[in-house]
């Protein structure tokens, strides 16, 4: 045989020397004495009962009871500002002033030409009263007396006319004093004073937040179940942060709009929020939760208990009975041993005599929502009362043997009778390696 035949055929001794050892040693108790066999510690909780509210989730915008631009309603001179930027502001309260001079003379000048006019008046009068005075009545021709009583009536109307200016440009004068009309926040300051305003500027823009509104959507076929929902009872609107806790969750629903958006397929609805410690702001994006209804006696699992495969959601349930070939698939032990580990007090963690075995399946189960913000409504595939697997899912496989923990349990270490056990255990596998 030549040299590189021996060589190959040395090589290929090696390989399969290594192969031996790595079966061998893999047919070995695991580190510490526990066998690969031994009963998976998990967390497991019962499936509950409970009254859950069915909610509906989206998007809303927060908009302002009340938002006005304030503006002049008179030209003029912008002369003081009398608000901060970004503080609250009440009704009545002046925000600006505009130079009244131009409007304060015109109002001199119409009161001054209401005298005029009343002056005239009195002569025209006291003239008509002389004509028509019997004294004097034969020497005064007829379409004198009706020429005197057609001019007291002109100036009588003419000082009616005075009365309406002087009227009016009081009101006017009275604009150059801008008001709030609103209880609101003031934003930031349009103008500057020094600057020529008109009745198109802009000074500045309250908005009124308490209370406030949020603008949100839902998908069409929502619709008849919200209408429905709110003929019984108003409903409640939470607002939720990012992390999905509520934030503000006293709203109510006012408005359901009278028509689907044919480009979304959606439809709006407005909720009314007190906002007193200002969290809503306008223009803010927002997470809404709309309560439409209460699921009475809803089978509720803790959400961690749902699992998803190829086949869709499934719990891991645990029975006391290994499903069919659970022995020979998932390596759980045989009976005999099963009965050898209990009377030597449990070994591997095994449950001891007076506790039997328990087994998990994989169950498949409907969800029906989400119940709270840690539980999970199943609509079918369990029951009242079944224990399902919380923690731990990852060691698990059809037909494992585990030991059920309660939440926040931990395994308890094993006893010295479990400790000898494993060590004889182990000096057989190695007897028989």
């Amino acid at each position: 045989m030549s040299r590189g035949k021996w060589i190959l055929t040395l090589i290929g001794i090696v390989v399969l020397v290594l192969i031996v050892w790595r079966v061998v040693s893999g047919q070995r108790p695991a580190a510490g004495g526990f066998s690969a066999n031994a009963p998976v510690p998990v967390t497991v909780e019962p499936v509950v009962t409970e009254n859950v509210p069915i909610y509906l989730t989206s998007q809303g915008t927060v908009q302002a009871l009340n938002t006005v631009n304030v503006q002049p309603q008179v030209g003029g001179e912008l002369m003081k500002l009398d608000f901060v930027e970004g503080q609250p502001v009440s009704k009545g309260q002046v925000l600006a002033e505009i130079d009244p001079r131009t409007l304060q003379t015109q109002l001199d000048q119409a009161i001054a030409k209401r005298q005029q006019d009343m002056a005239q008046l009195a002569t025209a009068k006291a003239n008509l009263e002389r004509s028509e005075n019997p004294k004097y009545a034969p020497y005064v021709a007829q379409i004198d007396t009706i020429t005197q009583r057609n001019t007291v009536n002109q100036l009588q109307a003419a000082v009616a006319a005075d009365d309406a200016n002087i009227r009016d440009t009081r009101v006017q004068l009275g604009f150059t004093r801008i008001t709030s009309p609103i209880d609101g926040l003031a934003g930031i300051r349009q103008v500057d004073p020094g600057n020529v305003v008109n009745t198109t500027t802009t000074i500045v823009t309250i908005a009124q937040l308490h209370p406030i509104y949020v603008i949100f959507t839902l998908a069409g076929t929502y619709l008849d179940e919200v209408r429905a929902a709110q003929a019984k009872a108003p409903l409640n609107l939470a607002i939720l942060s990012p992390d999905g806790k509520v934030i503000e969750g006293d709203g109510v629903l006012q408005v359901i709009d009278n028509q689907i958006d044919p480009n979304t397929g959606a439809f709006k609805l407005k909720a009314q929020f007190p906002n007193p410690d200002n969290l809503l702001f306008p223009g803010q994006y927002v997470p809404t939760r709309l309560q439409v209804s209460v699921a009475s006696d809803a089978l509720v699992v803790p959400t961690a208990a749902v699992q998803r495969g190829p086949n869709g959601e499934y719990v891991w349930l645990v029975t006391d009975t290994p499903p069919p070939g659970a022995n020979a698939d998932s390596g759980s032990n045989p009976p005999q041993q099963d009965r050898r580990k209990r009377s030597a007090g449990g070994q591997g963690g095994a449950p001891a005599a007076d506790k039997p075995a328990k087994y998990v399946k994989m169950q498949p189960v409907t969800v029906g929502g989400g119940a709270g913000d840690t539980g999970t409504i199943i609509t079918s595939g369990l029951k009242a009362g079944d224990l399902v697997v919380t923690a731990g899912q990852f060691r698990l496989k059809e037909g494992s043997a585990i030991t059920p923990l309660k939440p926040g349990e931990v395994p308890a270490p094993p006893t010295t009778t479990q400790i000898k056990a494993a060590a004889e255990s182990s000096g057989r596998g190695r007897g028989r390696g």
